[in-house]
């Protein structure tokens, strides 16, 4: 991006801030008016220099009257490797705004961190400060270019966060509360993440998340687009060659990614996710309705495609005899990224965090959208192959489209099942292997289909004695009954901050382990089914105390929850120390293997 663009981009962004903090003075009265509060860049005076060829030495000159919280403090080079800053120690007080003992600092702090590098390198130190008159600025980064054999700094460069870049004082100063900060406390692979959209190159973003949403592109809450689109491609009959496969394809994978961006860069914004709201009733109601109408579409009811009229404009347009259809093809590509939302991984909580704190949508909206352009991948291939793998015509194209009939249905069961019963959801899957094994049964004498037929009437019915003898677990109908059910981690529920904060101080003297679960969250399940059940993890939780917050209401204590340790939606586990302060580096963010989440855990004391 030119650097006149990137430069108008952030001089909009820093105007409507300004203008944003100039409405909230007007609309709260003039609260601060008879306060006079500095400048953060004098209030918190910074200088860096090289002490020597391998220590980095950071100057604070804190004014009268202010503080500065030594949690908040973060560091990270380009160019050089780092090592453990050395920071003195502060005085601790009880903070009523985290409602806990924090340590501050104040005067003259002085912070030496190790480097290892033989070049010119940039340095970028994150730190945040509040005035003793109750008001706290947002997190600050300042900038230092700095070189292991000169020893001289250039003049460091402060970058605020969610600040407005007024010189005034009262437009420098935020709300009360501080904001969250949770780069400091994150685990190593979203400190990458951060790292890489720090350095804000565009070069660097787009294939790097690419690459990261490819390794998204393999989990439950992404695949399940893969039978949406083959059972759109299937639609279209035997005369569906490459390039038309691959045109939808390529239609189906914007309308996803277009719209899934847009609702991270919305929730990056707004500071908190937006999935929960999306995970109702009535919305995933409509669109398990439409999954259906498409399947009855696979089962030969009735042709599914745009009014007439609207065909024929669109196709005049285009010059295309089908250019209606791609139109419902781009729209299902964007209902369909309601699927992907709820899948909280460590590429989008980076990506969302990143928003929330710099405003840069057009960085933060990149990186989104390369991430579902990854995540398109298997579905591009699936339209590349079509006009290979597909049968041409014959009894065999009917029978792959009710098999991607019954696919979309089971799609649409599988989209409502958080807001259904676990009862309903074994009998709905009874009701369709059953159905469906039925058919291969009674329709087919090949062997193989009569096999497949056999296999699904026997699942179906494991699903219907499961929910008749008391089984409440799709994907484990019987285990009650056979003695083979895992045992499950004993968590205790809790719901507000007052609740956890009386935990951790009643913890006795133990580590402490906080899960964020909710209904709808799939990778919540798979911690759940897949992880947590391991007889390893479980050994090693042996002796920490266990919490759980179910976020599934998505009510004002659950949002408050999430937004105390900078989450955006569920999965995160979070793990505190004997003492009840979280461990630095230690956030588990998305699903973990058990050998993956054991490495975590050996960050408990």
């Amino acid at each position: 991006m030119p650097f006149s663009i990137r430069r108008f981009h952030r001089a909009l962004a820093h105007a409507c801030t300004t203008l944003f903090a100039a409405l909230l003075l007007l609309t709260t009265g003039g609260a601060h008016a008879a306060e006079e509060f500095l400048d953060p860049a004098i209030a918190f005076r910074f200088e860096a220099r090289m002490a020597d060829p391998q220590t980095v030495e950071l100057r604070y000159q804190i004014a009268d009257g202010y503080y500065m919280y030594r949690e908040r403090f973060a560091f990270r080079a380009t160019g050089a490797q780092l090592g453990a800053p050395v920071i003195p120690p502060g005085k601790v007080k009880y903070d009523a705004t985290f409602e806990k003992d924090v340590e501050t600092h104040k005067g003259e702090l002085v912070i030496r961190i190790p480097v290892e590098g033989s070049g010119p390198f940039t340095l970028i130190a994150t730190s945040q400060g509040c005035a003793d008159a109750g008001l706290c600025y947002p997190p600050q980064e300042h900038t230092a270019s700095l070189s292991p054999g000169g020893g001289a700094a250039s003049p460091a460069l402060p970058i605020v966060a969610n600040a407005p870049s007024s010189s005034s004082p009262g437009m420098n100063a935020a709300p009360s509360t501080p904001v969250q900060a949770p780069a400091a406390a994150q685990p190593s692979d979203l400190a990458g993440i951060a790292a890489i959209l720090g350095g804000g190159r565009l070069l660097v973003i787009i294939p790097a998340f690419v690459l990261l949403g490819l390794g998204l592109a393999f989990t439950p809450c992404v695949l399940p687009m893969v039978p949406i689109l083959s059972s759109i491609i299937v639609g279209e009959g035997q005369g569906v060659s490459r390039m038309r496969g691959l045109l939808l394809s390529v239609t189906y994978a914007l309308g996803m990614a277009i719209v899934y961006t847009a609702l991270g860069v919305a929730a990056g914004l707004a500071g908190e996710g937006l999935a929960a709201a999306l995970q109702n009733p009535w919305v995933l109601g409509a669109f398990a309705l439409l999954i259906v109408a498409m399947a009855m579409s696979m089962f030969g009811f009735y042709e599914l495609q745009l009014p007439a009229a609207l065909q024929t404009r669109l196709a005049g347009a285009s010059g295309r005899q089908r250019g209606g259809k791609l139109a419902g093809v781009f729209a299902m590509g964007a209902i369909s990224a309601l699927i992907v939302g709820p899948c909280v991984a460590a590429p989008l909580a980076g990506a969302l965090v990143y928003i929330s704190q710099t405003r840069d949508v057009f960085i933060g909206g990149a990186a989104l959208f390369a991430m579902a352009v990854g995540m398109s991948i298997p579905l591009l291939l699936v339209g590349v192959s079509a006009g290979s793998l597909l049968p041409r015509a014959g009894a065999w194209m009917e029978s792959v489209k009710r098999l991607f009939g019954v696919l979309m249905l089971a799609m649409a069961l599988w989209l409502v099942s958080p807001v259904l019963p676990p009862v309903l959801q074994m009998v709905g899957w009874a009701a369709l292997l059953l159905g469906y094994g039925a058919y291969l049964l009674r329709k087919h004498r090949h062997w193989a289909a009569m096999a497949a037929g056999g296999v699904f009437a026997v699942l179906g019915a494991m699903q219907l004695v499961g929910a008749a003898s008391g089984g409440r677990d799709a994907l484990a109908p019987l285990a009650h009954l056979t003695g083979g059910a895992h045992r499950e981690l004993a968590f205790k529920r809790i719901k507000t901050v007052e609740d956890l904060d009386r935990e951790l101080a009643n913890s006795g003297g133990k580590t402490v382990m906080l899960d964020f679960y909710a209904d709808w969250c799939v990778s919540c399940k798979e911690m759940e089914k897949l992880t947590f059940v391991d007889p390893a993890v479980q050994a090693k939780l042996a002796d920490t105390v266990l919490l759980q917050v179910d976020v599934t209401a998505n009510d004002a204590a659950d949002k408050a929850m999430l937004k105390r340790f900078g989450l955006f939606g569920p999965p995160g586990i979070i793990l505190f120390d004997r003492s009840g302060k979280e461990i630095e580096d230690s956030r588990v963010i998305g699903y973990q293997d058990p050998s993956k989440f054991l490495r975590s855990l050996a960050k408990l004391p």
